[in-house]
C-alpha cells in the first residue's frame, strides 16, 4: 500500500479519498487495499497534488468523482482502468501538463469542466460507450486542435474535429486550438452550446445558419480576434430566461458591428460586455427586453439602431438601464412609428433620434 494515500472502506468497496499533497512522481494506485476492492477515487481525492507526474488507476475502479484530480499540474500522463464509467465534472479540471489521455470504452459520461484547463491537450477521443458530455468539458484546452469520436457512438459526431451531437443540432464544442480564421456553423444546427467556442482566438469570422434557434451561456466568450458577425432572425430563446445568453459575446475585443435578427426576442445580461473595439449595433425589431450591462464597457460604440419598439430593461443600482452603455457618445436612432420612445435614453440620458437623422 501506498504511504501517501488515504481510503474509506464500506463493505467490500474501498474508495481513494485523499493523497499526501507532497507526494511526488509515478503512483500505481493498487486494485485491493485491505482485501477490499478499490472501486472509486473519491472528491477532490488528488487535488492539488502538484508533483505527481503519472498515475495508473486499476480497472477495479468504476468511478472518478468531482474535482478527483483537480490542479495537479505536473501530472503529464495518465492511465485509467477499463472499469471507469464515469469521469465527474472538475475531474481533471487544470492538469495543465496533461498532453495526452486515453479515455477507455467502457466510460459512459464525462462531467462538466472535466478536462478545462487542460492546456498542453491537443487531441482526445470519445469512446462509443459515452452518452453524455457535460458543457464546458474541454473549454481553456488552448492546445487541442481535434476532438475525435468513436465509431458506432450514437450520441455525438464530429466533423473536421468539432463535437456536434449526432443529430447535428447541436454544436457542443469547437477546439479552442484549432487552426483557421473562418468558420461557417453547418446548415441544421439549432443550438449553438454554452461556451462552445470559449476563448478561440484564431477565429476572426464566424457564420451563423439561419436554422440556429440559440446561443449558449458565453457561447463565444472571448473570441478575441472576432470582427464581425451576424446573428441570424431565427434566433429565439430556448426557455424563458434569455435568446442571447448572458455573457455570449463578452470580451470580443476586436468585434466592431453586430447585427441582430428580427427573430431575438431578448439579450442575455452582459451578452456583448467589454467589446471594446464595438462601433455599430442593429438591433432587430424583434427584441423586447436587454439585459443589464450588455453592452457596458463597450467604450467606442456611437451608433446604435433599434428596428422596434423600445425594449424594457433591467434595475440597475442607479434606476433602469444605468449600466446599460458606458459609451460617451453613443446615439440611439430609431423607427418614426415605434413605440415606447422618449427624446433621450433612460438612466444614462443618451439621445434618442430617428433614423432619418443620421448623417
Amino acid at each position: 500500500m501506498n504511504p501517501d494515500l488515504k481510503y474509506e472502506i464500506k463493505g467490500d468497496a474501498v474508495t481513494i479519498t485523499s493523497c499526501e499533497e507532497g507526494a511526488s512522481g509515478k503512483l500505481v494506485i493498487p486494485a485491493t487495499i485491505e482485501g477490499k476492492t478499490v472501486t472509486s477515487i473519491g472528491y477532490a481525492a488528488f487535488r492539488y497534488c502538484r508533483n505527481l507526474t503519472s498515475i495508473t488507476i486499476p480497472d477495479s475502479v468504476t468511478s472518478i468523482e468531482v474535482y478527483a484530480f483537480a490542479g495537479c499540474s505536473s501530472l503529464t500522463s495518465i492511465t485509467i482502468g477499463n472499469g471507469v464509467t464515469s469521469i465527474g465534472s472538475h475531474a481533471f479540471i487544470h492538469c495543465t501538463s496533461l498532453t495526452s489521455i486515453t479515455i477507455p470504452k467502457s466510460v459512459t459520461s464525462i462531467g462538466e469542466s472535466a478536462f478545462t484547463g487542460c492546456r498542453a491537450l491537443t487531441s482526445i477521443t470519445i469512446p462509443k460507450s459515452v452518452t453524455s458530455i457535460g458543457s464546458s468539458a474541454f473549454t481553456l484546452c488552448s492546445s487541442l486542435t481535434t476532438i475525435e469520436v468513436g465509431a458506432g457512438n450514437v450520441n455525438y459526431t464530429e466533423v473536421n474535429g468539432v463535437l456536434f451531437n449526432t443529430k447535428m443540432t447541436l454544436l457542443h464544442t469547437y477546439p479552442a486550438g484549432k487552426t483557421g480564421a473562418n468558420y461557417n456553423i453547418p446548415d441544421g444546427v439549432t443550438s449553438i452550446g454554452e461556451k462552445a467556442f470559449y476563448r478561440c482566438a484564431s477565429l476572426t469570422s464566424i457564420t451563423i445558419p439561419n436554422s440556429v434557434t440559440s446561443i449558449g451561456l458565453n457561447a463565444f466568450y472571448r473570441c478575441t480576434n472576432l470582427t464581425s458577425i451576424t446573428i441570424p432572425d431565427s434566433v429565439t430563446i430556448p426557455d424563458s430566461v434569455t435568446s442571447i445568453g448572458d455573457s455570449a459575446f463578452e470580451s470580443c475585443y476586436n468585434l466592431t458591428s453586430i447585427t441582430i435578427g428580427n427573430g431575438v426576442t431578448s439579450i442575455g445580461e452582459e451578452a456583448f460586455r467589454n467589446c471594446t473595439g464595438l462601433t455599430s449595433i442593429t438591433i432587430g425589431e424583434g427584441v423586447t427586453s436587454i439585459g443589464l450591462g450588455a453592452f457596458n464597457n463597450c467604450h467606442r460604440l456611437t451608433d446604435v439602431t433599434f428596428l422596434g419598439d423600445a425594449p424594457s430593461l433591467k434595475e440597475g443600482p442607479g434606476g433602469g438601464g444605468t449600466y446599460f452603455w458606458s459609451a460617451y457618445d453613443v446615439t440611439i436612432y430609431r423607427k418614426p412609428y415605434a413605440k415606447g420612445w422618449g427624446k433621450t435614453w433612460p438612466g444614462k440620458m443618451r439621445p434618442v433620434k430617428l433614423i432619418s437623422e443620421k448623417s
